[in-house]
């Protein structure tokens, strides 16, 4: 049994069907299709700005961190300086007072030397005051002015 196809439902069939996929392409796929589209556009955009900081960070970083180390750098240069100029300082410190320790005992020494020879002026002429005195006593009669016992006629 053979059934004729029917033609006239055949394109209406195709003409409904060419309807609503015009009327669903319009009211649904393509919105459809377009917010797809749209949502990937906005994905990839943001991935791009993502990896846009992401290497902005990276140089932002790097920049940090050179200017860290040239901080350090200059910390440490400065800290060295300090040092050199503290070592500077306490070695003309120490300089002055060696100085001013040997001028101190220069002083000192003049001193001790400047007594010593005026004790022994006094030790000495107290000598000849006491060899006078025990002349005399010995003698029983004094001695002239230069220490001398007087001449005998």
């Amino acid at each position: 049994m053979h059934i004729p196809p029917n033609w006239g439902t055949f394109f209406t069939l195709i003409a409904s069907f060419l309807v609503f996929w015009f009327l669903f392409g319009r009211l649904f796929f393509r919105p459809y299709l377009n917010l797809l589209a749209e949502r990937e556009r906005r994905f990839k955009d943001l991935n791009d700005r993502t990896e846009k900081l992401i290497a902005d960070a990276r140089v932002a970083d790097e920049e940090h961190e050179k200017r860290l180390s040239d901080v350090r750098r200059e910390a440490i240069q400065r800290r060295e300086a300090g040092r050199r100029q503290a070592e500077s300082d306490a070695a003309k410190v120490i300089e002055a007072a060696k100085t001013d320790a040997h001028a101190s005992m220069e002083s000192a020494r003049a001193k001790i030397e400047e007594e010593l020879k005026s004790a022994e002026q006094e030790l000495e002429r107290m000598g000849r005051s006491l060899a006078g005195e025990l002349a005399h006593r010995v003698l029983g009669r004094p001695l002239d002015q230069g220490g001398t016992p007087p001449a005998r006629n």
